[in-house]
C-alpha cells in the first residue's frame, strides 16, 4: 500500500506581530482564517513552532496540536 502526501501551499497572508501584554515580555500574531479552517484550528489549541535560519531567511515549520 502506499501512501499519498498532500501538500497545500498558501501564499499571500501578511499578519502583524502585536505585544500581547504590557506586563510579559511576549509577542502575538494572527493566523490567517483560511489556515484554520484547512486545520479545522480552534481558539485553545495549541501550534508547536519549530524554527530554522538558512541562507538569511527564517523556515518556520507550525504542527497544529489539537486540545483534547
Amino acid at each position: 500500500m502506499t501512501k499519498t502526501m498532500h501538500i497545500l501551499i498558501i501564499m499571500g497572508f501578511t499578519t502583524t506581530i502585536a505585544k500581547a501584554s504590557t506586563i510579559a515580555n511576549s509577542y502575538r500574531t494572527t493566523v490567517p482564517a483560511g489556515v484554520m479552517s484547512h486545520f479545522n484550528l480552534k481558539e485553545g489549541d495549541k501550534l508547536d513552532w519549530t524554527l530554522k535560519a538558512e541562507n538569511g531567511k527564517l523556515i518556520v515549520i507550525v504542527k497544529p496540536e489539537k486540545s483534547k
